[in-house]
């Protein structure tokens, strides 16, 4: 059961003030949409009164910082049957929500605002993650509830491994002043985690098959510049920096990061990765090593024992590039440490498509 929350007003005494009931349900869930953080995690708000599948309407669709969906249904004046039916029904559809239907969701209901932009903007600065819905929690949010509905909640959790809780506000008035104290009915160390979706319906992004992402570490080792103009990229110092960039494929087109700048050029791979001692590049149709051509930087990181730390370098035919000066970035477009993986970020395909002129034309 929750914990009781005591509340004290001191002067020169301590006076307690009594827990009341809230004048209308209704506006807490007005609270909850204009401040998401009073349920006590960073949540975007996807949607509220969303239409399922089947007829009813979800009061509140939240997404947290992992893609995890948050179903937050008030109790209002509903019966313990009622409410707890009520959200169980709503995660049967929840369920089968696929990584566009998250987006549509979100689309619908901020028609002049960009999904991967509002993600960023309320995770400072994190882009969308791969997976939206791989798991999902349920939470019953009252301002006060019976016994019946909290013994349900708890047998559900407890026994049965429903991701299910209530979220319980107390809410005080002192004179002109109204304060809110919330409390878990389950315990949140105790209290049971959905397990993560072992369906393959759509919960990841898709990927295009051709579209794969490159950062370029700006630095002493190597410099954009000598990228740009004699047509490659390249990763190393360890094997962990060069393993992803041994799997782009001959054909792939690569959307080249420069990390903390932003995009900077768009190509298509032409040939495996090479260590740089061994590596062969097609300037003007004549083939030359590349540890013959007039660089600015290393593009060495020494000797080692503990393993390959070489750089390794890919050809590319650059479709467009710009200077270091002119990276491309918005928020919400995608960037992480790996030197290469699938872009599965359809937001960033286009801005930066969209930012250097390029068509499926001239692609």
């Amino acid at each position: 059961m929750p914990v009781e929350v005591g509340l004290w007003r001191i002067d020169t005494v301590a006076e307690r003030i009594r827990p009341g009931s809230m004048p209308l349900e209704s506006r807490l869930e007005q609270l909850i949409l204009d401040d998401p953080e009073i349920l006590g995690s960073k949540l975007l708000l996807i949607g509220n009164q969303v239409p399922t599948r089947y007829g009813k309407f979800a009061d509140v669709l939240g997404l947290d910082l992992e893609g995890n969906i948050h179903i937050l249904e008030l109790k209002r004046d509903k019966t313990p049957r009622d409410v707890v039916a009520q959200i169980l029904d709503y995660a049967t559809w929840v369920q089968e929500l696929g990584n566009d239907d998250i987006r549509d969701i979100f689309t619908v209901n901020h028609p002049a605002v960009l999904f991967d932009e509002a993600f960023a903007e309320r995770f400072d600065g994190a882009p969308v993650p791969d997976e939206l819905n791989g798991t999902h929690s349920l939470t019953v949010v009252a301002s006060d509830t019976d016994t019946a509905t909290e013994r349900i909640v708890m047998y559900l959790n407890q026994s049965y491994g429903v991701p299910i809780n209530i979220m319980k506000f107390q809410y005080f008035r002192d004179g002109d002043h109204e304060y809110l104290a919330r409390t878990w009915v389950v315990d949140e160390a105790s209290a049971v985690k959905s397990p993560s979706a072992s369906r393959t319906s759509g919960t990841r992004a898709s990927w295009n098959g051709r579209d794969w992402y490159v950062a370029f570490g700006e630095g002493r080792d190597r410099h954009w510049d000598d990228a740009k103009r004699f047509g490659f990229v390249s990763a190393g110092g360890g094997e962990w920096y060069s393993r992803t960039l041994k799997s782009l494929p001959e054909g792939a087109r690569v959307f080249v990061h420069v990390p903390q700048r932003g995009y900077v050029g768009v190509g298509v791979v032409e040939g495996p990765a090479q260590p740089a001692d061994d590596a062969v590049l097609s300037l003007g149709g004549q083939q030359q090593p590349f540890r013959s051509l007039p660089v600015t930087a290393s593009y060495s990181h020494g000797d080692s024992e503990s393993g390959d730390v070489g750089e390794y370098i890919v050809p590319v035919r650059w479709l467009h590039t710009v200077p270091l000066e002119s990276a491309v970035w918005r928020q919400g477009m995608f960037a992480n440490q790996n030197s290469a993986c699938k872009l599965r970020s359809k937001f960033t395909i286009e801005e930066v498509s969209k930012a250097f002129g390029l068509t499926e034309e001239s692609l």
